[in-house]
């Protein structure tokens, strides 16, 4: 791309981020009470790397408002289907959003896009949780490892930012917006995390780990201060809430299963066929999709036996079965 065409992409991003910028603030003005906080930690010049906690369908508008009132406009990487709206695909063009391709190849381009960005000085953010909290009270959970590698990758500044009081104006999984009486809405970032131990080590399973549990408890740290609450010790994990549901589905049916009569030999297919099956549901490798949300807790003392890769939601694992009733 040319110097000149560089420019006038540009200025057609900071045009469309003014007017969107222009049309949102006055809406987001009249639904809440805006309580920004941290702005001094927010680079003005050079790449960095904005994290944060992801609670609700709004947040995202109150994230990119915050950054964009802050520092500049910032890059965040959204899934790709929302470039098949016809509206909002010429807006996320125009401000240069990344659409990232869930379960596909498609993801690591999205990743080696976000690194030329930060590499070039921009603002790229993320929520490295991939997709809304499932913990039953909102604290951020075990988040995947797609943050990390790009703050590995570019070496730039990775700032936390924490939200609570989106979820007031427009609840989890809600269509419904919630405006009045006004709500207080905070957004504050924190210093940088520090990574520097980790940047010259490989990129694998447990530098990938150490990486994100650090991003993760910055933002839970952040959120503390604004909620005036501690989070819990344990991290809720969407893979073991998986497998716990997985685990107690299989109890079930296993339950439901007739008994074999006494003193003969269980026959293949029968009660003993279920039981090993019920011991090998809870593999030995972590299944890499989750689920929506569950009875169990899901939580977990770390971030995981195994990092996904990847910023994006993630799939519903196919639920294993038992042989019921078969002699």
């Amino acid at each position: 791309m040319t110097s000149e065409s560089s420019t006038s992409t540009g200025s057609g991003r900071s045009f469309t981020y003014r007017l969107a910028a222009g049309i949102l603030k006055p809406v987001l003005v009249a639904m809440g009470v805006k309580d920004w906080q941290g702005t001094e930690h927010l680079p003005t010049t050079g790449g960095y790397l904005a994290v944060a906690n992801h609670i609700t369908n709004l947040d995202p508008l109150t994230f990119a408002h915050f950054l964009y009132d802050s520092s500049r406009p910032p890059r965040i990487l959204a899934k790709a289907s929302l470039w098949k709206v016809p509206v909002l695909k010429g807006v996320l063009v125009r401000t240069g959003m990344i659409p990232v391709h869930r379960g596909t190849a498609g993801a690591a381009s999205s990743l080696a896009d976000a690194v030329r960005q930060l590499e070039s000085g921009e603002c790229v953010a993320v929520f490295p949780e991939g997709t809304l909290t499932r913990d039953p009270d909102l604290w951020p959970m075990v988040g995947k490892t797609g943050a990390a590698r790009l703050a590995l990758s570019s070496g730039v500044p990775v700032i936390p930012v924490a939200q609570w009081g989106p979820q007031l104006i427009l609840p989890q999984y809600s269509k419904r917006l919630y405006p009045f009486p006004r709500k207080k809405v905070s957004v504050h970032a924190g210093p940088p995390v520090d990574l520097s131990d980790l940047l010259d080590r490989p990129q694998d399973a447990a530098v990938l780990t150490e990486a994100t549990e650090r991003i993760m408890a910055a933002i839970t740290a952040l959120l503390e201060e604004i909620r005036g609450e501690k989070a819990p010790a344990v991290r809720y994990d969407m893979r073991k809430a998986a497998r716990a549901h997985q685990a107690a589905a299989a109890a079930s049916a296993l339950a439901e299963a007739p008994a074999a009569e006494p003193d003969m030999d269980a026959a293949p297919g029968t009660v003993a066929d279920a039981e090993q099956a019920t011991s090998e549901l809870v593999p030995d490798v972590e299944p890499t999709g989750g689920i929506e949300p569950v009875e169990e807790t899901g939580r977990s003392a770390g971030p995981g036996d195994e990092p996904v890769d990847g910023t994006s939601d993630v799939s519903e694992p196919d639920q294993p079965t038992t042989d019921e009733g078969r002699r």
